[in-house]
C-alpha cells in the first residue's frame, strides 16, 4: 500500500459495532493503545473487515486541537 498520508498505523480490529448504515470500528495499534473510526457500513463490508483482522488507520488531518475543561 502507498498512500500520502503520513500516518498510516498498523493494527488489529478488536471491536466492530456494525449500524445500519455506518460501522464503528476499533483498531489496538499497541497493547492497550487504540483507535476508533467511523466508516460506512459498505466500506467496512468492501475491506472485509472482521475482528482479528489486520488494517490501517489512516490519519489524515490538517488541525488537530486540544482542549480542557
Amino acid at each position: 500500500m502507498e498512500i500520502s498520508a503520513r500516518n498510516a498505523l498498523k493494527g488489529t480490529v478488536k471491536a466492530m459495532a456494525i449500524g445500519a448504515v455506518n460501522t464503528e470500528v476499533v483498531l489496538e495499534i499497541a497493547p492497550g493503545v487504540e483507535i476508533t473510526a467511523m466508516i460506512t457500513k459498505a466500506s467496512s463490508e468492501r475491506l472485509g473487515l472482521s475482528v482479528g483482522k489486520e488494517a490501517y488507520a489512516v490519519i489524515k488531518a490538517s488541525d488537530v486541537m486540544v482542549a480542557i475543561d
